[in-house]
């Protein structure tokens, strides 16, 4: 069992509810409605910008090479998934700069904060497991809703699942739970897993609270 999966199962619930949380399952099923997915692609815009502040902080906090080439691949990665938002904001009608202009809501804000200040109150080892749920859990999802995907060719949110579901996506979350175990190898202690263990639920909690921002920005427009 890797890191990663340990933490996933003390967050087993957590874990749950946002990998099934009812903006997922509406977004599979072709349901979920235009104005949510809308509200949640802008402030995902705007929290992959604070997303690659904290993997150039990764990079800073790094004490070899590798631990560098990970913080850039990471923010490089990050500021590449940025063109999935800004090319499907773009058929609203809604401009690169119109989205940064946009005002974080508070779950954007409490989320990005809280995995920059882990990283600057931690090492590398609480940062990466602070990201983690993020590029893991969406590599998840996107593979789990796949299927709807095959089904239906005309599926309203065919982008984002095939974005999700890709071979890059699942390539960049396994490299993820690889080097949250070589971190571990490096910095764990029996001592310290609860620590890692409330890190993980934390940012868990905060990605289902990310969802449930977008149904209720649009239920807040009806």
């Amino acid at each position: 069992m890797t890191l990663f999966d340990e933490l996933k199962t003390a967050a087993a619930d957590d874990w749950a509810a946002y990998t099934h949380h009812s903006f997922v399952q509406q977004l599979g099923a072709g349901n979920l409605p235009q104005p949510a997915f809308r509200h949640y692609l802008i402030q995902d815009y705007l929290f992959l910008i604070q997303f690659a502040r904290a993997y150039g902080l990764a990079a800073y906090k790094g004490h070899s090479f590798e631990d560098l080439a990970k913080g850039q691949a990471g923010l490089q990665a990050t500021i590449e998934e940025t063109e999935l938002h800004v090319r499907l904001c773009a058929g609203w009608g809604i401009s690169r700069e119109q989205m940064a202009a946009t005002a974080e809501q508070p779950a954007t804000v409490a989320y990005t904060r809280y995995v920059l200040d882990t990283g600057m109150q931690g090492d590398l080892l609480d940062l990466h497991v602070a990201l983690s749920p993020c590029v893991i859990g969406y590599a998840e999802i996107g593979a789990r809703l796949k299927p709807a995907l095959e089904a239906n060719p005309e599926h309203p949110y065919a982008e984002w699942v095939a974005e999700y579901s890709s071979e890059d996506a699942r390539r960049l979350a396994d490299e993820a739970i690889a080097y949250i175990d070589q971190l571990g190898a490096r910095y764990l202690s029996p001592a310290r897993f609860p620590r890692l263990a409330e890190i993980f639920a934390t940012a868990t909690r905060m990605e289902a609270a990310f969802w449930q921002m977008g149904l209720d920005l649009a239920a807040a427009e009806e």
